[in-house]
């Protein structure tokens, strides 16, 4: 067994302080406004997914729609300007801190998200963390954006089944988790202690013992 501890993070909603595909898909479109037209291309995967709540399909279906085909270095300077800014403005003081104390005690820091790694990557860079797990997505042979998911989308179930493979691979002698969603109980019973950050208190009061309910306010930088 490995002595030394996990601490597994969420990204949106526990590190970032609201969510981070949004904001990066229309920031995105924002600067290039000619691939708005582009928009209907997805209302389909949309209908689909009332139907069969199928998130991962519909969130590379809406990748695929509005990025789809674009230069992978025009997508990366984006995100290059999207976390800078993210860092600056867009976390949560406390998060900071109980990564810091993790760093600080010599514990493993994962980052785990269903958001894609045209970006994700990049933050957990930016914060240090020793590895990324996130959903990926398709490229083109050309080089080129295909934007449709190469992974199964990281959350819920998938999420616990990423964390079950790197604590077997691992044998840490403790697992943190943090996260904010009902999804994020899933992997958090993998854990021995877990934070689930800004719940309801009627959500809350349902929470397994080694869950604990925390409020996390702060923006960082202020």
């Amino acid at each position: 067994m490995n002595s030394g501890g996990l601490a597994v993070f969420d990204l949106d909603g526990t590190i970032a302080r609201h969510d981070t595909f949004g904001p990066y898909l229309w920031g995105y479109l924002w600067l290039r406004p000619w691939r708005l037209p582009r928009a209907p291309l997805a209302l389909p995967a949309a209908a689909r997914f009332l139907v069969n709540r199928d998130r991962g399909a519909f969130k590379g279906a809406v990748i695929h729609a509005l990025l789809g085909g674009a230069k992978r270095a025009s997508l990366d300077n984006w995100a290059a300007r999207y976390v800078a800014a993210l860092m600056d403005q867009g976390l949560f003081a406390e998060a900071l801190s109980a990564i810091a104390m993790h760093r600080a005690r010599g514990d493993r820091l994962l980052l785990m998200s269903a958001s894609p790694d045209l970006y994700v990557p990049r933050i957990a860079q930016a914060l240090a963390f020793d590895e990324t797990i996130c959903t990926e997505v398709r490229w083109r042979a050309d080089g080129r954006l295909d934007g449709r998911l190469a992974t199964a989308n990281c959350r819920g179930e998938e999420k616990r089944r990423c964390l079950a493979a790197v604590i077997a691979r691992d044998a840490p002698g403790r697992v943190y988790a943090y996260g904010d969603s009902r999804a994020d109980l899933d992997h958090m019973q993998l854990a021995q202690e877990a934070y689930l950050i800004n719940v309801s208190p009627r959500q809350a009061a349902r929470l397994a013992p080694h869950v604990q309910a925390i409020q996390w306010n702060q923006p960082a930088g202020i």
